[in-house]
């Protein structure tokens, strides 16, 4: 099975939800318009890491600008992720949540807090990974950013079956090189297809070095960004995860057994 994917790779406006969705629904539609069928945001991509504010910016899962993600999605018939903050049982979270034509498809909560931008100050921790195996293209894992350094993760979404891994992001320009390295790699070492959307631009804290990639299951760069706000589209043929599975049997051959993790 093909589908189109676009990486929609915004400069997310400090504190600025509403020149953020006017920026979300712009690439939203642009990517419509080329048949995308999946469109991925960054992360945070309503109000960036003006955290100290989370819980003013925080909604539930199905109001404020998640509420938004949900009527983009269903208006333009496409798949649509992103994290935002959201808000539940007094606790607030950076989620990732999957729109589709007729409603939220799943969501996942950031696992690993990354304290450089005061995550463990102002947010909780998720408490489970999401696979989901029921969409058009077949199982799909969610995760949110710092959660790249962590390949647990993603090992044990290949494990468990997902064929395609999706990243939002809001990566440091300082590191963009470990940025696409860990891209790659995850894409590799899982035999599958990582979309990784990370923002470009500049808040009070830090810039963002972008570089948002689609990459295959043999470490194919299928489409990239730089460093500047652009909407970046790659076809990809999932029958290549099951193929390059196949040929070189890595999960099959692993052994946990010995690791003593």
């Amino acid at each position: 099975m093909k589908i189109k994917i676009a990486l929609a790779q915004i400069d997310v406006k400090w504190a600025d939800p509403d020149t953020n969705v006017a920026a979300a629904r712009a690439m939203v539609a642009g990517a419509a318009l080329q048949s995308a069928d999946l469109i991925v945001l960054p992360e945070l991509w309503g109000s960036g890491y003006d955290l100290s504010h989370a819980a003013d910016y925080a909604t539930s899962i199905d109001g404020g600008v998640f509420a938004e993600m949900a009527a983009l999605a269903r208006q333009h018939s496409v798949y649509l992720t992103g994290s935002l903050l959201e808000r539940s049982q007094g606790r607030v979270y950076n989620t990732c949540a999957l729109f589709g034509p007729r409603g939220l498809a799943g969501w996942y909560r950031k696992l690993h807090r990354f304290r450089l931008m005061d995550e463990d100050r102002y947010l909780s921790p998720g408490a489970a990974p999401t696979l989901l195996d029921d969409l058009p293209w077949g199982a799909t894992g969610l995760a949110i950013c710092y959660d790249l350094r962590f390949p647990e993760l993603f090992r044990a979404y290949a494990v468990a079956g997902a064929q395609v891994i999706l990243l939002p992001a809001q990566w440091p320009s300082d590191r963009i090189d470990h940025w696409r390295t860990l891209v790659r790699a995850r894409a590799i070492e899982n035999q599958c297809v990582m979309v990784a959307c990370n923002r470009v631009g500049a808040d009070p804290n830090n810039s963002f070095g972008g570089a948002s990639a689609v990459v295959g299951p043999w470490g194919d760069v299928l489409a990239e960004g730089g460093d500047e706000p652009g909407l970046f589209l790659a076809e990809v043929d999932i029958g290549a995860v099951a193929d390059a599975r196949q040929r070189i049997p890595v999960l099959s051959d692993r052994r946990p057994d010995c690791y003593g993790l």
